[in-house]
């Protein structure tokens, strides 16, 4: 019961996007084509699982054992800029069509707060490992479930006419702050699980 709890409030009460306001660069610039915002989140979701992972068991056996911590977020960064130069090369590979419609937002995840913040905050809520693995997954889900829901929605506004001042990005953080307010919504299960 407590893993489903993450689960839910992970992915809609505390949505790492609409309520912890990370991951805003990724989620604003790749979210014109439902096809890239799906890639891209297949993407965050391999990285930020296996940052959280690999920053976790550093943390817990190297950092905290020798008294390091002050080099955690350093050390977070360099993790996560090495797993996302992976994840560059395995798209390069496997499926170079996706990896030209990421473009640049792909060495961005490199400075993607939310991979950066999921590895924070699992220290700082005193997660267990396999805790920490489900929080970063269901983080990851509720990432690519706000980046897909905000590409579907962008597209249909790119067929609909919008008041030239409204165009491109104000009707595009208009529309965010509309879904965010949904998401509000679900405040509260996270009592249901206490």
């Amino acid at each position: 019961m407590e893993y489903i709890g993450i689960i839910i409030v992970a992915i809609f009460v505390n949505n790492i996007v609409y309520s912890q306001f990370l991951g805003i660069c990724p989620f604003l610039g790749v979210s014109k084509k439902v096809d890239t915002a799906i890639g891209m989140s297949a993407a965050v979701t391999f990285v930020l699982t296996i940052a959280t992972l690999v920053t976790f068991l550093l943390y817990k056996g190297i950092l905290a054992p020798f008294n390091l911590q002050y080099l955690q977020t350093i050390t977070y960064i360099l993790v996560i800029a090495a797993l996302v130069q992976m994840v560059e090369i395995i798209l390069k590979k496997i499926s170079p069509s996706l990896y030209q419609a990421l473009g640049v937002f792909l060495p961005l995840i490199t400075t993607n707060c939310a991979i950066l913040g999921v590895a924070l905050l699992v220290i700082q809520k005193d997660f267990n490992l396999l805790e920490s693995v489900v929080y970063a997954i269901a983080t990851s889900i509720g990432f690519g479930l706000a980046l897909i829901i905000f590409s579907g929605v962008r597209e249909q506004l790119s067929l609909t006419r919008v008041p030239k001042a409204m165009q491109g990005m104000p009707i595009a953080l208009i529309t965010a702050g509309i879904i965010a307010m949904a998401f509000m919504g679900f405040s509260g299960i996270d009592q249901v699980f206490k």
